[in-house]
């Protein structure tokens, strides 16, 4: 049995290992089970964003539950550059954008940010995590990002550690380009901060124009959306100080 013969990709909280068994959550049983319809016999691809990916036998199946044993690794794991993106929420669907992309981009972690304009009262974490999960197992990364709890701007800049820099998206287009920027930065724990649909107020850009980890930065002569503005600035991101360096 290959891997690519294996059709199914799932993400799970257990150990891996040679030998190990495996029980999936009854959504995943489900999946397996009534939706790709598959048998005891067959096999699915396992990782937990710990012990690399596992071709796992499946050795028990049924619509509530399933249980799977790891014959042989596929893959070591591979840890994804520390970059974070912080975003101002936006409309559901476009706040579960921003997740699915931000995983498919290598991001760590996911922190959304209230600011003044944010207008997006309510922050579901479970179904960014679950987008998160999703573009996972279906772009056949390693990893899953962490989705921290929704945090103010003010308090997450208070509480900022010590040894990460932050690239902040200036949606007045006055900053230097990104990737100037980060050409002349060092490679290490980054974030980036995307703004609300209404930009930050004077009082937040000049605040974050005064901390010394904050980069103001222009992503180019036209204003973006938010979710484009994220996916834009994770690019110049990954090409200057990420792991696309590796592949070029």
């Amino acid at each position: 049995m290959t891997q690519s013969a294996a059709k199914i990709r799932l993400y799970v909280q257990s150990d891996l290992g040679a030998g190990r068994d495996v029980a999936l959550e009854r959504d995943q049983a489900h999946y397996v089970s009534s939706v790709m319809r598959r048998a005891v016999g067959d096999h699915v691809l396992l990782f937990n964003g710990r012990d690399g990916e596992w071709l796992a036998e499946i050795t028990q199946v049924g619509k509530r539950a399933a249980r799977l044993t790891c014959r042989s690794q596929t893959r070591g794991q591979q840890t994804p550059p520390d970059l974070w993106l912080c975003f101002a929420p936006i409309k559901k669907a476009r706040t579960d954008f921003i997740a699915e992309k931000a995983c498919e981009m290598g991001c760590r972690r996911l922190v959304p940010v209230f600011t003044r304009n944010t207008n997006s009262e309510r922050v579901r974490t479970d179904r960014l995590q679950a987008h998160g999960i999703e573009a996972a197992e279906q772009c056949g990364l390693m990893s899953v990002p962490e989705v921290a709890e929704p945090i103010a701007l003010a308090a997450l800049l208070e509480a900022w550690p010590d040894d990460r820099q932050l690239l902040f998206c200036d949606e007045t287009g006055t900053a230097p380009p990104a990737q100037d920027i980060l050409r002349a930065a060092d490679a290490g724990p980054w974030a980036v901060l995307i703004g609300p649909e209404g930009g930050f107020t004077p009082n937040e850009a000049a605040h974050l124009r005064g901390l010394h980890f904050a980069h103001p930065a222009s992503l180019g002569p036209r204003v973006l959306r938010a979710d484009t503005a994220a996916v834009a600035a994770l690019v110049v991101w990954q090409s200057v100080l990420g792991d696309w360096q590796a592949n070029v």
